[in-house]
């Protein structure tokens, strides 16, 4: 019996994601939710954004402090968070600190989300089925 509230995806008119085309493992997704978790707050969002996006895919902390509106132990609280979720690495560079994003954190992410040209048909509620 099909589901009326389901409507199948035209694999060669839609893209989809590894994400949408195959459940996660248990062990996979408490992984790349802890990055996802990471993520979520905007200040640790920005401060990635600025670290990934300055030349070399590195930056000072004395360099990204400015730009977000928060104190520079909150600054420190925040980087750590990322470098413990796996998006950072740092190295002490006299008395400033240096961080870069981890290249294989950063493509982990990529292949989760990013759309695949030959992928199967996904599954989406149809707007009839929505209430």
């Amino acid at each position: 019996m099909s589901n009326p509230s389901i409507e199948l995806l035209d694999a060669t008119t839609e893209r989809c994601s590894p994400l949408v085309r195959d459940p996660l493992s248990p062990g996979r997704a408490v992984e790349v939710s802890s990055v996802f978790k990471a993520l979520s707050d905007p200040v640790r969002l920005r401060l990635f954004s600025l670290i990934a996006s300055h030349a070399g895919g590195e930056a000072c902390v004395c360099d990204i402090s400015p730009a977000v509106d928060v104190s520079q132990p909150t600054v420190s609280h925040h980087l750590k968070v990322l470098k413990a979720a796996g998006l950072l690495d740092s190295e002490r560079r006299g008395s400033w600190v240096h961080y870069r994003v981890l290249p294989e954190t950063l493509a982990m992410l990529t292949t989760i989300l990013a759309p695949v040209d030959d992928a199967p048909p996904a599954v989406r509620p149809s707007a009839a089925g929505a209430s």
